[in-house]
């Protein structure tokens, strides 16, 4: 009898999962992995740990949220890693090759890796799949993958019904990672659309600085509108550059993590663009966050991509210019908004399926 499709087959229900990071949305995986089985979590913080274990809450980056008592939590990182069917990395973006390289040689070359960083190493322009790829060469290729969508973690922890994708080379390793964290109120979907997520994922950070931006000069929703349908624009445009499927753009890990992250105040990187328009500079803002805003990073990176690839992001290099601190945010609509007036229709470049806009 053939499996259903999307099902996995059996060899590859992953049994043990792993957690590698404490933050939020670590903390948020690992309680929805811990319905469907055997789940670690690995917390660099002591006081993250002690919490977990003795209280069921993640008290520094989820207070007030009650965990699952099924969660094995450690700041043992060979341990965490050692013998699980899945490894989540969800640590921050530029911190990814540092810890899973030094779980590398506990991490089995049949497990399945996921990011779920949203983010560019910024001094070698690698996406983290291609990272991870870089750290663990036992694992192939098509085992390790992303993770995308709009998914913020207090919303999916308290219960609210929201979807994500997951993306591989391998469909088997997809439909794996699926069955094991999709939920009754957290969807799954599968792509095999790597690139295309991963940019997805981090070029919304830097468009939801802009809209934090707005947000904090009291720009009202048609500002906030244009934003995000001219941001999807900037993102699809460069994903598409890159390899892209175009429809990706206009999935979970494009139109709908923009979305989220955009409107937001639970966002980080919306909370970035907030708190510049006050006036506060990077790194007062910076150093007032237990959390990181990947956008901050990414911004130059996602420049530096752009001009490569002869793509046209405004928005992203003015983020950029702002967060470098060569304008002030009001200096930064202006400069929006002084752009030569253009046709909208125009298209991407190599998207003969359908027009969007450019």
């Amino acid at each position: 009898m053939s499996r259903p499709i999307d099902s996995p087959p059996r060899h590859l229900l992953p049994r043990t999962v792993a957690v590698v990071g404490g933050g939020a949305w670590g903390t948020t995986l690992s309680a929805l992995a811990s319905a469907g089985g055997p789940t670690r979590l690995w917390a660099r913080e002591p006081e993250v740990v002690d919490a977990v274990r003795e209280h069921h809450e993640n008290r520094l980056f989820l207070p007030g949220v009650v965990l699952p008592a099924g969660i094995d939590v450690s700041s043992d990182l060979d341990q965490t890693v050692a013998g699980a069917d899945v490894v989540v990395v969800a640590v921050p973006a530029q911190h990814v090759r540092a810890v899973v390289a030094e779980a590398s040689r506990s991490i089995a070359s049949g497990a399945i890796v996921v990011s779920v960083a949203k983010g560019i190493e910024a001094n070698t322009g690698l996406r983290m799949t291609q990272v991870l790829a870089d750290v663990l060469p036992s694992v192939p290729r098509g085992a390790i993958g992303v993770l995308a969508g709009p998914n913020l973690a207090r919303e999916v922890i308290a219960g609210h019904p929201s979807a994500t994708t997951v993306a591989f080379a391998d469909p088997d390793a997809a439909a794996a990672v699926q069955q094991r964290l999709t939920g009754p109120t957290f969807r799954v979907y599968t792509s095999t659309d790597v690139v295309g997520c991963e940019i997805g994922g981090a070029v919304k950070n830097v468009i939801a600085i802009a809209a934090g931006v707005a947000a904090g000069l009291n720009c009202g929703m048609n500002t906030m509108a244009a934003l995000v349908t001219r941001g999807l624009a900037e993102l699809a445009r460069l994903g598409v550059a890159m390899g892209g499927d175009p429809l990706t753009f206009l999935g979970l890990a494009g139109n709908g993590d923009l979305i989220a992250t955009c409107g937001s105040p639970l966002s980080r990187n919306h909370r970035v663009g907030r708190e510049l328009a006050m006036g506060w500079t990077i790194e007062e803002i910076l150093a007032g966050m237990t959390s990181v805003a990947e956008g901050v990073s990414t911004a130059p990176v996602i420049v530096d991509f752009a001009q490569r690839h002869h793509v046209d992001m405004p928005i992203t290099e003015t983020v950029a210019a702002l967060l470098e601190g060569r304008i002030g945010a009001r200096d930064a609509i202006t400069t929006l908004m002084s752009r030569q007036p253009t046709s909208e229709l125009r298209g991407l470049v190599n998207a003969p399926v359908m027009d969007l806009p450019t």
